[in-house]
C-alpha cells in the first residue's frame, strides 16, 4: 500500500487523500496485486505494461487492455475511484447507514448512480464464508424478526403486485429474517439471512444445524420452531418474554440489540426496502456489527479487501429480469 504511514483515519482526511485519481489507482493496484505484478483477467498473464495516458495496463501476451477496476465491483463504472473510495468509506462507517440521496449530494453524482454504487459496495460487505458458530461450552443466540410495512397499510394495487411477484413475505406482509449471534471471546458476531417464506420448524432446525457446532449452548425465545433443538445435539434453553427476559446467562438480548440497529437503519435512513433487496441491507448491517471493534480506516480496508471478484449488474439489482420471469410463470 502506498504511503501507508499517512493513511487517513477520518472521513475528512480520506476525501483529501483520495482526491488524486492516480494515487487512487496506485492504492487499489497495490491492494489487489501486493506483489506488484498486475494480472490480466483475460489470459492470467503478468507480463503487462502500464499506459499512463489512459490509466490502463496492456497485457503483453494477449494484447488486451484492462484497468484496475476490471474484475471488481467497480468494473465498467465511469465513476472515478476518487468518488468510489469515499463512498466506500461513507457506507462502511455510517452507524445507521447512508441513503443514496446523501451520497448523491456529498459526491456530486445522480441519486440513481449513488443507489447503484451503494448496492455494489454492499456486495463487497457480504461475508462469503463463516466457520460454524459456537463449540463445546460456547453460546449462540438464535432469534427471528419481521421487517417491513404491514400489507394492510399498502395501496391495494401495490399489495396485489407484491403478492404476485414475491408471494407471502412473512407475518402480516413483512419479511421474515433469521439470525444467529455467537458470544465467543466477548466479541459477539452475527450471521443473518432472509427466510424464504413464513417461519417453520424444519427451516429453523436446518439453519441452526448447518451453522452451529453440536454441543453448543443455544438460547432462544419460546417460539415453537426451536423446541426440538435439544434432540439435535444442542444444549437448548429459552426465555419466555411474556414472563421474563433473562434467566442467568440465558437470554437473547444480544441478537435483539442487532435487530434494533437493523430496524433503526431501515426505518430511519432507508425508509422502505423491497423484500428482494433485504438480504443486501442485512449484509451491510452485519458487516458493521462484526467489524465494530476497529476504527473507520479498518472497516474501509476490510471492504476494499473484498471488492475484487464480485460484480452485480443494474438489471439484476432492479430485479427486472427476475420479475419478468415470475410474471410469465404466473401467466400474466
Amino acid at each position: 500500500m502506498s504511503n501507508k504511514s499517512a493513511f487517513p483515519e477520518t472521513l475528512q482526511r480520506a476525501v483529501i487523500y483520495f482526491a488524486d485519481e492516480d494515487l487512487c489507482i496506485k492504492f487499489f493496484a497495490d491492494l489487489r496485486w501486493p506483489d506488484g505484478q498486475p494480472t490480466c483477467g483475460n489470459c492470467g498473464a503478468q507480463r503487462t505494461s502500464y499506459l499512463s495516458t489512459r490509466r490502463v495496463w496492456k497485457c503483453l501476451e494477449c494484447k488486451k487492455q484492462f484497468s484496475v477496476k476490471a474484475g471488481s465491483i467497480f468494473e465498467e463504472s465511469p465513476i472515478a475511484l476518487s468518488k468510489w473510495l469515499p463512498a466506500v468509506w461513507l457506507i462502511g462507517c455510517a452507524k445507521n447507514g447512508i441513503s443514496s440521496y446523501e451520497v448523491h449530494r456529498a459526491l456530486g453524482v445522480t441519486q440513481k448512480t449513488a443507489w447503484f454504487m451503494l448496492h455494489r459496495i454492499r456486495l463487497a460487505m457480504q461475508c462469503q464464508s463463516f466457520e460454524k458458530f459456537g463449540g463445546q461450552g460456547e453460546t449462540v443466540e438464535a432469534d427471528e424478526t419481521y421487517i417491513g410495512g404491514l400489507a394492510r397499510n399498502m395501496h391495494k394495487s401495490r399489495r396485489d403486485a407484491r403478492a404476485k411477484l414475491h408471494g407471502r413475505t412473512g407475518y402480516g406482509g413483512k419479511t421474515a429474517v433469521f439470525g444467529l449471534l455467537d458470544r465467543k471471546d466477548g466479541k459477539s458476531r452475527i450471521k443473518a439471512q432472509v427466510m424464504p417464506n413464513t417461519w417453520s420448524q424444519p427451516e429453523a432446525r436446518k439453519l441452526i444445524t448447518e451453522s452451529v457446532e453440536q454441543g453448543s449452548n443455544v438460547y432462544t425465545d419460546e417460539h415453537g420452531a426451536y423446541h426440538a433443538l435439544g434432540s439435535e445435539g444442542f444444549n437448548h434453553a429459552f426465555v419466555k418474554h411474556a414472563e421474563f427476559y433473562v434467566n442467568g446467562a440465558v437470554h437473547t438480548n444480544g441478537i435483539e440489540n442487532f435487530w434494533s440497529l437493523l430496524k433503526r437503519a431501515i426505518k430511519g435512513t432507508y425508509v422502505s426496502v423491497e423484500p428482494f433487496h433485504m438480504f443486501r441491507y442485512l449484509d451491510e448491517e452485519a458487516f458493521r456489527f462484526n467489524e465494530r471493534f476497529g476504527n473507520d480506516a479498518d472497516r474501509f480496508l476490510s471492504i476494499m479487501a473484498q471488492v475484487a471478484g464480485r460484480r452485480v449488474t443494474y438489471k439484476k439489482l432492479t430485479g427486472k429480469q427476475e420479475e419478468r420471469s415470475q410474471v410469465n410463470e404466473a401467466g400474466i
